[in-house]
């Protein structure tokens, strides 16, 4: 009896092969296929996983749930893995291997397989989430065992076993994409010196090639969860992000290119396109800090956004203290209600305003017309009380 495992499949190059080498060891594959908001058509998913060895191909439109129940509580944690990455291909590890579990108890399959390599971050992601929801399950890793050596052979081995592929010589990149952005690498990408050759991007225009005029939009949250742009209203989320992608996109908006310090100790240079996870990360956070009291806000920055992004980016997010940091930040959010008015071009964006029926910002207070309605010498005596312990410090340690 062959032995079934279950394999997260994108059809790219490593998962297209690792079909018809773990067919060759004896497996009967069935592949699986979230779509995440690739933005790419489906339709030959199935035929391209069959053609190269698999028994049957199941693909599955979660665009809305990876929107609610991942992107939504990574925005509203302000989580930057540190301080630049949106987490975007860290962000639907843990869905995909959620769905990769329901479909091998469905089938009775005691494996599931992915394509990350040795050294990556996703390894981690898949195996760590997947033993969470289910301990007994084995994780197979092809691309950690197998004979290849470079992506040179793997597009021979595909080619003499007439599997289709999308990757050629010529252009060598591998992506990963989804509602939240494109992560790129390879080919010249590798060398940290080398600037991203245009035709690497996927979303994003050049800046030069971005509109000589800039575009203001109006991003409106309900209860922390982003609910129009420019007065449009969105009834499916994955949508709003799937526009906002563009709008950014073609103002060249959303770039990040970093040296990332990976899991397993090294340091990566990656490439990503996150136009619409920039964009509501920094208009959420800005409506934040209108309507939170400064201890409130400040705990967040220190104490929840750092930690948020270290357990995504670790693979942990079935785990008891993302649930924990989850209930902190759903708990703020029914305050981040309002509009924030951003400004693009060529390659920038600056939140030029923002409002809500919630703000904390109160004119009398703040102005510095006759209306200031501050009581200025109250200012002397808190100055006197706040710098107390650096005044004794400053007497006692003059006289030593």
């Amino acid at each position: 009896m062959k032995k079934r495992v279950v394999l997260a499949y994108s059809g790219g190059l490593d998962t297209s092969v690792i079909v018809r080498w773990l067919t060759d060891k004896g497996f009967e594959v069935i592949t699986y296929t979230a779509d995440v908001g690739q933005g790419e058509e489906l339709d030959e998913i199935e035929e391209k996983a069959k053609q190269a060895g698999a028994v049957e191909a199941i693909i599955e439109d979660v665009k809305e749930e990876f929107a609610r129940d991942y992107c939504v509580p990574l925005l509203q944690s302000g989580a930057l893995y540190e301080g630049k990455y949106t987490l975007l291909s860290a962000l639907s590890r843990p869905l995909i291997s959620k769905k990769l579990v329901e479909i091998a108890h469905r089938y009775d399959a005691h494996y599931v397989a992915h394509g990350s390599t040795g050294k990556g971050n996703d390894q981690v992601r898949f195996e760590v989430s997947v033993w969470a929801l289910d301990p007994d399950i084995e994780v197979l890793a092809p691309v950690r065992d197998w004979e290849f050596k470079s992506r040179d052979e793997e597009i021979e081995y595909a080619k003499k076993h007439g599997i289709p592929v999308k990757v050629t010589k010529e252009k060598p990149y591998s992506y990963d994409r989804n509602l939240w952005g494109v992560a790129i690498e390879a080919g010249p990408l590798e060398d940290p010196w080398t600037e991203p050759p245009e035709d690497a991007f996927e979303i994003t225009v050049s800046p030069e090639k971005a509109p000589n005029s800039p575009e203001y939009i109006k991003i409106t949250f309900q209860n922390g969860i982003p609910v129009a742009i420019n007065d449009k209203q969105y009834e499916q989320l994955w949508k709003l992000i799937w526009d906002l992608n563009e709008i950014g996109g073609k103002h060249g908006v959303g770039r990040i290119d970093m040296v990332e310090n990976r899991l397993v100790g090294i340091k990566s240079r990656e490439v990503y396109e996150s136009p619409a996870g920039l964009l509501l990360m920094k208009a959420y956070d800005d409506l934040e800090s209108l309507v939170l009291d400064r201890f409130t806000y400040h705990y967040k920055l220190t104490h929840i956004s750092q930690p948020y992004a270290n357990i995504v980016y670790e693979g942990l997010w079935f785990s008891k203290l993302r649930e924990a940091l989850d209930a902190f930040n759903k708990e703020i959010s029914s305050l981040v209600t309002g509009e924030v008015k951003i400004k693009l071009y060529k390659g920038h964006f600056q939140i030029v305003g923002r409002k809500s029926p919630n703000s904390l910002y109160i004119e009398d207070l703040a102005t510095y017309s006759p209306k200031d309605t501050f009581d200025q010498k109250a200012g002397g005596a808190f100055t006197k009380i706040w710098g107390l312990p650096l005044k004794v410090f400053a007497r006692v340690n003059r006289k030593k």
